[in-house]
């Protein structure tokens, strides 16, 4: 696949872009490893959801996919910041890769970190492992997700979750909104999906679960963010109060 690659910079951050004014990735340079996207961030509540904040050798995630690399944000956030976790990225241009290792400090790989080139939606039909976080953030130049944002892929994805499985998925820019991409995660995960508010940016990111519940009272899940926070930088207190402002966590509880 032959992606068209622009980079701009402005105010100390740099921009990637597929041919068009959507951006598609965004780093600060003076913080490479730091998510500078809005939606970015919100992908990675799965920290507060999941137990993966205690310092020991319990931490969750253990394995991570991410479909759609893009400026490498999720990639070197998680690469950082979860050290037990074995990292693959899969991203379909050669192209976004280069251009990642080139203008966004892409870390090099290495036994823990790994890069495919090829369909993200194709590697979850046909490779037989499974994942405790998929990340999911593939678009083309139109911001079109395609076969990332059809129903018999977000089954596969759930196929592949492990009992301690989460799945968020950005679905920004799909199909005139994004409640036709959130009925069929509906659909593949058996309603057990969280769809968030609406960032500044417009984009909606959701998560869908597999395996042992989760039930997280507000309460906790600020106390898990301000840990989040102090550990890694990664501030999601506002989203908490998106969430909780926009009614999204009925009885005081997110449950998923």
């Amino acid at each position: 696949m032959n992606t068209p690659i622009d980079i701009s910079e402005e105010a100390g951050v740099r921009y990637l872009h597929f041919g068009s004014d959507w951006v598609q990735g965004a780093m600060r340079i003076r913080k490479p490893d730091a998510l500078e996207l809005a939606y970015t961030r919100e992908m990675m509540a799965g920290l507060l959801l999941r137990d993966g904040l205690a310092e020991d050798t319990g931490r969750w995630p253990k394995k991570v996919l991410i479909i759609g690399l893009g400026a490498a944000s999720l990639a070197k956030f998680v690469y950082r910041h979860c050290p037990q976790a074995r990292i693959r990225v899969v991203e379909i241009a050669p192209t976004v890769v280069a251009a990642a290792r080139q203008f966004f400090k892409l870390p090099a790989e290495d036994a823990r970190f790994s890069i495919h080139v090829g369909c993200g939606a194709q590697y979850v039909l046909e490779k037989d492992e499974t994942w405790d976080y998929i990340l999911v953030d593939g678009f083309d130049r139109n911001a079109r997700a395609g076969a990332l944002d059809t129903l018999p892929f977000y089954q596969a994805v759930r196929s592949r979750l492990s009992g301690q499985g989460l799945m968020a998925v950005n679905l920004f820019g799909r199909s005139r909104g994004y409640k036709a991409s959130v009925e069929r995660l509906l659909k593949a995960f058996d309603d057990r999906v969280v769809a968030f508010p609406s960032c500044d940016s417009g984009n909606v990111v959701a998560f869908a679960a597999d395996g042992e519940a989760i039930e997280r009272p507000l309460a906790e899940l600020r106390e898990r963010a301000h840990l989040l926070k102090t550990t890694t930088g990664l501030d999601l207190g506002p989203t908490i109060t998106r969430l909780e402002q926009s009614g999204s966590v009925p009885g005081g509880s997110l449950r998923l």
